[in-house]
């Protein structure tokens, strides 16, 4: 008697045609990954050409602004951010680029009303879709009135309120305002996976707590994950497909990193540039089957 037709013998005839279904299941869904990737066969870093990028003024947005104007000589870049008129750096970007290619929008994610007016002004007077959201704004101290509390004893509502609105409140709004201009992009052009990404943190994933610490920072951050799950989760019922997830950036040489750089190994701080560059690296290569997932700066992913 062969191995196989021990093995046959053991299992018993349901069995073995449960295994046959199961194989045929992955087989299927084998060749539906294969096709959905055949779908988007061009790199999304070539093909999406208009982007949003939510908190654009400094540090890692205006980083992302600077970086997707760079990579294409026809790319445009709406810069979100409380007060564009006062950011040094957008101006700089427009400078270099153009106004035709930089467009600065307020929007403020502790005002629901800036942000639905945002969404307006940005289809009615610079583009009606949009390939790539990246919701980037982030706060974690601001002196002499916020830090990340050491002990339960230390939360304060404001600070918890501020930290919600900026991480969870407020972009979940931003996605909801502009997931009409991505589903428009998904239909303008086939080859475009239109991608929904909000910048969190590490520290956000609550299997990966061993330390403790950070209430507001910690929570808001998984606030948000759960909200780009639940997005992924709409998102993979309807058509067209927008893709969604959760990106941890890693610790980069930051104005919102910079008290907390002396306990942490200098070789784990990225200057800007080289964070963004592999971050867009990941989002580039978002598929299909990796909407609701949560990715660190590197591609690995990141247990909730």
């Amino acid at each position: 008697m062969t191995t196989g037709a021990r093995v046959a013998r053991g299992m018993g005839v349901r069995a073995l045609r449960e295994l046959g279904r199961r194989v045929g299941r992955q087989v299927k869904c084998a060749a539906v990954r294969q096709q959905t990737r055949s779908a988007h066969s061009a790199s999304q870093g070539d093909v999406r050409k208009i982007a949003l990028v939510q908190g654009a003024s400094r540090g890692l947005g205006l980083e992302f602004a600077s970086a997707l104007l760079e990579r294409q000589s026809d790319s445009v870049v709406v810069a979100t951010c409380r007060n564009p008129e006062a950011s040094e750096g957008l101006a700089r970007l427009r400078e270099v680029h153009g106004p035709s290619r930089v467009h600065s929008v307020r929007l403020d994610l502790t005002d629901p009303g800036s942000i639905a007016e945002a969404a307006e002004r940005v289809k009615r007077d610079f583009t009606p879709r949009l390939d790539l959201l990246i919701n980037v704004s982030g706060v974690l101290h601001i002196p002499g009135k916020m830090m990340p509390e050491t002990s339960l004893a230390r939360v304060e509502y404001d600070q918890m309120l501020l930290s919600f609105q900026t991480h969870a409140m407020g972009p979940a709004l931003v996605c909801k305002e502009f997931w009409p201009l991505l589903q428009a992009s998904a239909r303008a052009d086939e080859a475009v996976l239109p991608a929904m990404v909000n910048i969190s943190a590490r520290v956000g994933s609550i299997s990966d707590n061993q330390l403790g610490g950070w209430y507001a920072y910690r929570s808001s951050k998984a606030a948000l994950n759960q909200l780009t799950k639940t997005m992924a989760v709409e998102f993979s019922r309807k058509k067209p497909k927008v893709a969604a997830i959760a990106l941890h950036p890693g610790t980069n040489d930051t104005d919102l990193s910079k008290p907390f750089q002396r306990n942490y190994p200098k070789e784990k701080i990225f200057a800007k540039e080289f964070g963004v560059r592999k971050m867009l690296e990941v989002i580039d290569a978002v598929a299909e089957e990796d909407n609701g997932k949560f990715f660190a700066w590197d591609g690995q992913e990141i247990p909730w």
